[in-house]
């Protein structure tokens, strides 16, 4: 995902809830993210770069991220899972060659009707990484922590095309 441009986004968290046991009882944290659900998509002079989220039970979201380049070469391919475990939400990231080939969880930890916000204090880069709703068909998803010392952010802005 290194490479594409980067985008500013403004975003209201005052609303953003914390995820905690009792909130959790309450809702299927899960439904959050049913905004999450079709193909995401966006351009630029690095390639496409395409999120697919598909329902695969009441528990779990599966996607699959790519880089394309040219129309043709995948130089950047990821699977992804969200999940909903007990009264928890992870979001379980697998790259080949990365990680020995086992997947590295991001815990929900806030969520709003336009925000979802992962964190994996542990893990070395990203740390953070959130989802903005910005409109029914147009979300920036964002990438966060520290490299080398210094804060880094990438940013994924993307349209819904299917």
């Amino acid at each position: 995902m290194i490479g594409f441009a980067s985008i500013l986004c403004s975003c209201n968290q005052s609303n953003t809830k914390v995820v905690t046991e009792n909130t959790a009882k309450h809702i299927n944290l899960l439904d959050t993210a049913k905004w999450f659900i079709g193909t995401w998509q966006s351009q630029s002079v690095d390639g496409v770069y395409t999120e697919t989220w598909k329902l695969k039970n009441d528990s779990v979201y599966e996607g699959v991220s790519t880089v394309v380049v040219n129309q043709k070469d995948t130089v950047f391919y990821e699977s992804i899972t969200l999940e909903q475990k007990n009264q928890e939400v992870f979001y379980n990231v697998s790259v080949k060659d990365q990680n020995h080939g086992e997947p590295v969880s991001f815990k929900l930890v806030g969520f709003s009707d336009k925000q979802l916000v992962f964190e994996n204090p542990t893990h070395d880069f990203p740390t953070k990484i959130t989802y903005n709703r910005i409109t029914e068909d147009s979300l920036v998803a964002s990438i966060s922590g520290k490299v080398e010392g210094k804060d880094k952010t990438e940013q994924f802005p993307m349209k819904k095309v299917k």
